[in-house]
């Protein structure tokens, strides 16, 4: 869930957004920016990472985040600004139960698998899980990205490799989110929403998939861009501050709140759609709602997308080799639109129908048919297309958006913040019937 960098609005500002290396120069219209090319060396420059102590490390366990770094590998390196201990990762991390203390500071330390164990700085553990606990400020370094909290090592089944996961507890995490899905020059309050819908949508996904295994949230956009320390800044943590703790949720009929799923995605493109069209099931949260703002902020080039063209050959291979039901269609000949969300001069395909050469006809969601021709997201930005057979390509034009359209849409956000709304007011509009509560 990536955003887009927007146009520029009205008066002229001089801003600063730093980056590692150096610093970016912007000259801001508002809450507007445009970004002057190259980077500026200037005396007093710092990056736009911050390195102050890691807060919320006495948190209760049940509300720190465990995100995937690393998926099966067999090394890794580690560089800590201080002293880090070893403990064993299946007891209670109040326990502690220290296994190693490492000294060095500053020093590269190797994190290998060595004849079917974990081997830290040339020391063997034989624990199937281990966690590493830097002292405080509670920052690591890994493989050259900078995070906060705690590192934990799991040992695969077969013994041949192991994952690697980020333990941070929430209010670090979400710094190193909010910055990464949204630039950090854009308006406070769209700041706001973007914290506030980033933190439900990790407890949501902690609720109902963490529990059943050993991490609860991918650190990309599969479920939602997490950067660490690299996309921290004094504007983001001063979002993530003023809400700490607040999530989203809907009050059932037997007066309890449930978290809800807050997707968001970039530019919906005029108009969000309805969750049960994208990624079924249903929450009177998550309709579909008009979105006048977001044209003003998106680039044109994301707003409107070029025609994207797929060999008919390639198609049919990434379709039978994901959907092993669509295999009795044998060659796929035709597809042909099925479902559609009509927003007037525009629509969004919410299903395709796939006729084969057996005569056959399969079925599968728009998005998902999307996201299978185009993993990445970046050509076939959107489902609000035309569909178009051009000889032995099958063409994808009239393009508009980028993203899968439920929720918040990013650029909408920073265009109603724009106009002077609340993140309250935001989240209102694109949540309609959800409220704000505290989680912690």
């Amino acid at each position: 869930m990536s955003s887009t960098i927007q146009r520029p609005a009205k008066s002229w500002k001089l801003a600063l957004w730093t980056v590692s290396g150096g610093c970016r120069l912007h000259f801001r219209r508002g809450g507007a920016a445009v970004l002057v090319s190259g980077l500026l060396i200037l005396g007093g420059c710092k990056s736009r990472q911050l390195t102050t102590p890691t807060v919320q490390m006495e948190i209760d366990a049940q509300h720190w985040v465990r995100v995937l770094l690393l998926e099966d590998v067999t090394t890794c390196t580690l560089k800590t600004n201080a002293a880090f201990s070893v403990i064993d990762g299946r007891t209670n991390l109040q326990t502690q139960i220290t296994r190693a203390r490492f000294q060095q500071a500053g020093v590269p330390t190797s994190i290998r698998l060595t004849n079917g164990a974990i081997m830290i700085g040339g020391q063997t553990f034989a624990d199937d899980h281990i966690v590493i606990l830097p002292d405080d400020p509670h920052i690591f370094n890994l493989d050259g990205n900078d995070y906060r909290g705690k590192l934990k090592f799991i040992l695969n089944a077969d013994g041949g490799s192991f994952d690697v996961i980020n333990l941070v507890p929430p209010e670090p995490y979400l710094a190193g989110v909010v910055g990464a899905e949204m630039p950090d020059y854009w308006e406070t309050e769209a700041l706001k929403a973007q914290a506030v819908a980033a933190r439900t949508y990790c407890f949501y996904i902690k609720k109902r998939f963490g529990v059943n295994r050993d991490w609860d949230l991918r650190q990309t956009a599969a479920h939602q861009v997490y950067r660490g320390m690299s996309a921290e800044s004094a504007r983001i943590w001063e979002a993530v501050n003023q809400t700490k703790g607040q999530v989203l949720a809907c009050r059932q009929t037997d007066g309890t709140d449930e978290i809800l799923p807050a997707y968001y995605s970039s530019t919906c493109g005029g108009h969000t759609e309805n969750s049960k069209n994208v990624f079924g099931g249903s929450f009177e949260t998550l309709i579909g709602v008009s979105c006048p703002y977001c044209q003003d902020v998106a680039k044109p080039k994301f707003f409107f997308w070029p025609m994207v063209q797929f060999d008919k050959t390639e198609v049919r291979a990434r379709l039978l080799e994901s959907y092993a039901s669509l295999r009795p269609l044998g060659d796929i000949t035709d597809i042909l639109p099925a479902g559609r969300s009509d927003y007037g001069d525009y629509a969004r395909l919410t299903n395709i129908k796939l006729v084969g050469s057996t005569g056959e006809s399969g079925f599968i969601r728009a998005e998902d048919f999307r996201l299978t021709l185009d993993p990445t997201g970046r050509k076939f930005r959107s489902t609000v297309c035309q569909i178009v057979e051009l000889g032995e390509k099958w063409a994808f034009l009239s393009g508009r958006g980028w993203g899968h359209g439920v929720g918040m849409c990013q650029c909408g956000a920073e265009g109603m913040a724009r106009q002077g709304r609340k993140a309250e007011q935001i989240l209102s509009h694109y949540y309609p019937a959800s409220r704000i509560i505290n989680i912690y």
